[in-house]
């Protein structure tokens, strides 16, 4: 069985409490014990919203308060992202293609389809998002390479492009400035005000790239 994660809780105004941890390996696998619902395990919690280091409880004061939630708190279990690729629920169809594939794998000292396999051959969670819209920065189940941002930015990134960053990867909801490195591409939309909720990969998601060819 996971460890219980010690963590400082705080509260954030009358009707939420901040949730802060060591680490974001931390958050995924707190995030992951609360599972699809986690009004289920935190009663009275209707929103929960992470980010690198923390994560945000917003609650219904008729029905919780801080006190009874540090203590439903101590008794969640985290569950870390699982290694296999089995149980991914979302399959991202990736065109390694990208402006920057060839140049990263080089200041990495490792081959393009030697990056391409470290890429698809694990399952990714959402974290949080940020940035925009849909933009989910996403961990894998592999040691991270430590990415570099570019030197530069780019003043126009195309949607759809799939890249990585640090510890993260991310597929750029839609056209915008950024400063990752390109990997590839994919058709699939990230963002979709016709769907609920319109983030495709909200955080606690597991996905895999796949790579194409077309």
């Amino acid at each position: 069985m996971t460890e219980r994660t010690a963590a400082d809780v705080r509260p954030a105004g009358r009707s939420a409490v901040l949730v802060t941890f060591d680490s974001l390996e931390q958050v995924v696998a707190f995030r992951g014990g609360l599972g699809p619902d986690p009004e289920g395990v935190l009663p009275g919690v209707h929103e929960v919203v992470s980010g690198a280091r923390t994560l945000l409880l917003r609650f219904d004061p008729t029905r919780t308060d801080p006190v009874r939630l540090r203590s439903a708190l101590d008794l969640v279990v985290p569950v870390p992202p699982a290694p296999s690729t089995d149980d991914a629920t979302l399959v991202v169809p990736v065109r390694y293609d990208g402006e920057d594939l060839d140049g990263l794998a080089a200041s990495l000292g490792t081959s393009r389809d030697a990056l391409v396999d470290w890429h698809t051959g694990q399952v990714w969670t959402s974290a949080f998002c940020g940035f925009a819209p849909g933009f989910s920065y996403c961990t894998g189940t592999e040691p991270s390479l430590g990415v570099p941002r570019r030197s530069t930015a780019r003043t126009s990134v195309p949607a759809g492009s799939v890249a990585l960053a640090g510890e993260f990867s991310a597929v750029y909801p839609r056209s915008s400035p950024g400063g990752w490195q390109l990997v590839g591409r994919t058709d699939v939309a990230m963002w979709s005000l016709d769907r609920d909720p319109p983030a495709l990969a909200p955080p606690g998601t597991r996905l895999r790239y796949v790579a194409v060819t077309s």
